[in-house]
């Protein structure tokens, strides 16, 4: 699977909502309502990257959420990552 080019992720990021491209790798943060809505939601997407078997860095801060995404045995972001960016944005629309 290759790398996308810079140009290329700052491309895609135009179309995923809450994103941004930073430090080589996609990342967005989501603050929940509550706690147990941002474990929940961390479960889904955990379920989803399980199925696709392509894994996000989750970093949880009581009801914010910080999902970061790279294809760490490719050395960067490839379109796994902005799969499963969307992805998400489709679980955490949910909430």
């Amino acid at each position: 699977m290759a790398v996308l080019t810079d140009e290329e992720v700052n491309s895609a990021v135009t179309k995923l909502d809450g994103w941004e491209h930073a430090d080589g790798a996609l990342r967005r943060s989501v603050k929940f309502p509550t706690f147990l809505d941002g474990i929940d939601a961390v479960r889904r997407v955990a379920e989803s990257a399980e199925r696709q078997d392509h894994h996000p860095d989750i970093d949880i801060r009581w009801r914010t959420v910080t999902f970061v995404l790279v294809t760490h045995s490719e050395g960067g972001i490839t379109d796994k990552d902005v799969q499963m960016a969307s992805d998400i944005n489709g679980i955490v629309g949910e909430v």
